[in-house]
């Protein structure tokens, strides 16, 4: 590479929950710079799922990280031509990008879901997903699967 890989930019903590990784999700999220609906429909989907929990002792806020880690992929594919032929390759993740996969396929997943609004799709999705049950977990355990019928390529790692 020439040039230098560019620096981490400080991502300040939401002003409800003061944390960095529902900011981080929040600007996933969020559609032409409108930051304010996408806080909106965050915090809305959160109350959402303080109304519908079954087990009182978990916040909403601990529900939907639990979703987000149910989510994260441990290994994925990646493309290789070795010799004219492409392989698909699997090799661990780095931890931020487990995190921003997780966060798109959520995302992505919920607003494929046919809920009325983006609050109760995104609410759907995340208290699914705590579940162990949903689109994006489902994605996940593709992931899995398409690394563990590959793992014979293991040893063109790059």
């Amino acid at each position: 590479m020439r040039k230098r890989q560019a620096k981490k930019r400080p991502i300040l903590p939401d002003p409800r929950f003061n944390d960095q990784l529902v900011t981080r999700f929040v600007n996933m999220m969020m559609w032409d710079g409108k930051k304010s609906i996408a806080f909106k429909i965050f915090y809305d989907a959160m109350d959402i799922i303080e109304e519908k929990k079954q087990d009182d002792d978990k916040s909403a806020l601990e529900i939907w990280k639990e979703g987000l880690s149910n989510v994260m992929p441990h290994v994925e594919v990646r493309s290789r031509r070795v010799g004219g032929a492409t392989f698909q390759i699997p090799s661990q993740i780095r931890p931020d990008r487990k995190i921003s996969t997780a966060m798109k396929w959520l995302i992505s997943y919920s607003r494929k879901r046919n809920e009325k609004t983006m609050a109760a799709k995104l609410a759907a999705e995340s208290m699914a997903a705590a579940k162990e049950e949903g689109a994006a977990v489902k994605k996940r355990l593709d992931t899995h699967k398409m690394a563990e019928a590959n793992k014979a390529f293991s040893h063109f790692r790059f």
